[in-house]
């Protein structure tokens, strides 16, 4: 049974971190592209990053420079750290795992920035 179980969200001030946790099982983690996408209220959902199984990354513009990608193949694990977060940043935040025609999904983790 293919799981993504995403953990790590919360609320933080502006300027805060946090770091997401996206622990998979159920598929062979490491042969899949791994990805963040996030929802905000009354938005569609975006790509804020990925990475391959290579372990190249992608980051969407906004949060360039703020947010890191990292995956761990011996954890079935990725991650999503975010630095220098701001009210924008505020969204539900879903794992993606991706490979061919399979497309799994966590069920997401609320971030919300605010003072």
């Amino acid at each position: 049974q293919v799981q993504l179980v995403e953990s790590g969200g919360g609320l933080v001030q502006p300027g805060g971190s946090l770091r997401l946790s996206c622990a998979a099982s159920g598929f062979t983690f490491s042969r899949y592209v791994m990805r963040w996408y996030r929802q905000a209220p009354g938005a569609e959902r975006e790509l804020v990053a990925d990475i391959t199984t290579a372990s190249s990354t992608y980051y969407t513009g906004p949060v360039k420079g703020r947010f890191t990608i990292s995956r761990d193949n011996a954890k079935n694990t990725v991650y999503l750290q975010m630095n220098s977060l701001k009210p924008e940043d505020t969204a539900v935040y879903y794992c993606n795992a991706r490979k061919s025609t399979d497309d799994y999904w966590g069920q997401g983790t609320q971030v919300t920035v605010s003072s």
